[in-house]
């Protein structure tokens, strides 16, 4: 192995492991635990009633708040890739990151609101510098010719992401609903710290990889940069420093310009790299088929968003969750995901060997929005049995989580298997970026659509909802043949299948 091993000599092991990667895999878990811990109780504190310790927001704004953030951390992953790669270098970003989302939960400790949407907004930027640059700061320790070995380890590091999404809930969602929610929130922030300290006292093994940027801007660059950045900090407080002069400022007129950047940006980057005049015809052609792909990741991801935050109050207010006297708490329905993930993934990833790549990519992807478009009509299903207040069974979430984590484990590697194949090699962090742009436009979709269930029976608007996944899987079996020919392009290019990738979403 090459990287900083080869820069140290004989690597220290720990369980079989080079310390390097005991040290990355260990700040990915405590990310992560802190991400998802967050995640499962930010809707129901939004939504619960000051007297309870939460903001008091009616439930579409809530919804809303939950989309928009999730999409800007999406968006900030561009920036914080740049950072990484042109400023800092990926050890310094990642562990800067760590430290600006640790500061944004102990943020959310304090009991006031102004607190809360700062401590969002740190995590955020935070969020967006860490997790690009610590896949890449893991690149930067497999050479030429490793690419297998690479793929192994990101492997192991889903797993990671999964185990924490599982525990966190459990974890947050305990302390925040039958304690404290801002108890929820510090432990978060708690688990972001000690993935700090473990990666401050590791990164000694790291040698010299990732210490300096690996494409250092020049000074002429970096100034460049600032100054735009300086210019978009004007922009955005002269026009909240005009909306607060007018008497007519509300918190949500951020949250929907944040949701409205998370639908402009990404469809901005696609065409713009689309229309790049480096790209060839044939180039051209890929990155224009790549188009339906982004197309269904994102409607996936609307999918998701609502399991996250939709879900999160069905399971409060309309799911029988008495399990022998003790109530369950309701952010613990969001571990039912991740579970499901880990059983289902070495299924899945044996069934796609057996298939021997008779499978086409449209094919898999028209799967996956199935089984979301499944998971919706049955929600439908759940909403309609709920109707004047009666508590439903818990199986009908948990089916509904089940066929989304089946959705993902089909859809998932698959999506990010073509950002890699497909892209042109000058362009490949473009379309990386791209891919999880395209998941934040899903998350500003969803922001936006949840406005819909105070106009609509919810029978009707889940039932909406399936429909438009199933339509969209019915278009992209019919034009799979020609899309798989061009998608297959740029795996033929680089000798590669366009599944290559296991289950490293």
């Amino acid at each position: 192995m090459s990287g900083a091993d080869g820069a140290v000599g004989a690597p220290r092991r720990v369980l079989g492991q080079p310390r390097w990667f005991v040290t990355l895999f260990l700040t990915d878990m405590w990310e992560r635990f802190s991400f998802f811990g967050m995640h499962a109780i930010l809707v129901l504190f939004a939504v619960a009633a000051p007297q309870d310790g939460g903001l008091g927001l009616p439930r579409t704004q809530a919804l809303a708040l939950f989309g928009a953030y999730i999409g800007v951390v999406f968006i900030a992953a561009m920036p914080g890739g740049w950072v990484g790669d042109r400023i800092l270098g990926e050890r310094r970003a990642v562990l800067v990151g760590g430290v600006v989302i640790a500061l944004g939960h102990f943020t959310m400790l304090v009991p006031a609101a102004a607190a809360t949407y700062a401590g969002l907004a740190l995590i955020a930027c935070g969020t967006g510098l860490l997790k690009p640059n610590m896949l890449a700061l893991l690149g930067r320790f497999f050479g030429p010719g490793q690419s297998a070995e690479r793929e192994a380890t990101v492997s192991v590091f889903y797993v990671s992401i999964q185990l924490s999404a599982l525990v966190a809930p459990l974890v947050t969602g305990f302390l925040g609903e039958t304690v404290d929610w801002h108890l929820g929130f510090g432990a978060a922030g708690v688990g972001m710290a000690l993935g700090v300290l473990q990666f401050a006292r590791g990164s000694r093994s790291f040698g010299d990889a990732g210490r300096e940027p690996g494409h250092p801007a020049t000074r002429d660059e970096a100034r460049g940069a600032g100054r735009k950045a300086a210019v978009a900090a004007a922009a955005v407080a002269t026009l909240v420093a005009a909306d607060v002069a007018s008497g007519a400022f509300r918190l949500m007129h951020v949250v929907a310009a944040m949701g409205l950047l998370t639908l402009v940006a990404p469809v901005l980057c696609f065409l713009g790299l689309r229309r790049n005049p480096d790209l060839g015809a044939p180039d051209r052609a890929r990155v224009t088929a790549f188009g339906w792909v982004l197309a269904a990741t994102a409607l996936f991801w609307m999918y998701v968003i609502q399991a996250s935050s939709l879900l999160s109050l069905f399971a409060k207010r309309s799911t029988d969750r008495d399990l022998g006297g003790f109530e369950l708490p309701a952010s613990w329905f969001q571990s039912a995901t991740p579970l499901f993930i880990l059983l289902v993934a070495p299924v899945a990833a044996w069934l796609w060997a057996r298939s021997g790549g008779r499978v086409p990519l449209p094919g898999k992807l028209a799967l996956g929005l199935a089984l979301a478009a499944a998971a919706m009509a049955v929600m439908s299903g759940a909403s309609a049995f709920a109707g004047g207040g009666a508590l439903v069974s818990p199986l009908w979430l948990i089916t509904v989580f089940f066929l989304l984590a089946c959705g993902e484990v089909v859809l998932a590697p698959v999506g990010l298997s073509a950002s890699v194949d497909i892209a042109p090699s000058s362009f490949a962090g473009r379309t990386m970026g791209l891919y999880w742009m395209c998941s934040a436009f899903g998350a500003g979709i969803g922001s936006q659509v949840v406005h819909l269930v105070d106009v609509l029976p919810q029978p009707l608007y889940f039932l909406l909802l399936a429909l438009v996944g199933a339509a969209a899987a019915v278009a992209l079996l019919l034009a799979r043949r020609g899309l798989a020919q061009r998608l297959a392009g740029g795996a033929e290019r680089t000798g590669d299948t366009v599944e290559r990738v296991p289950q490293a979403a």
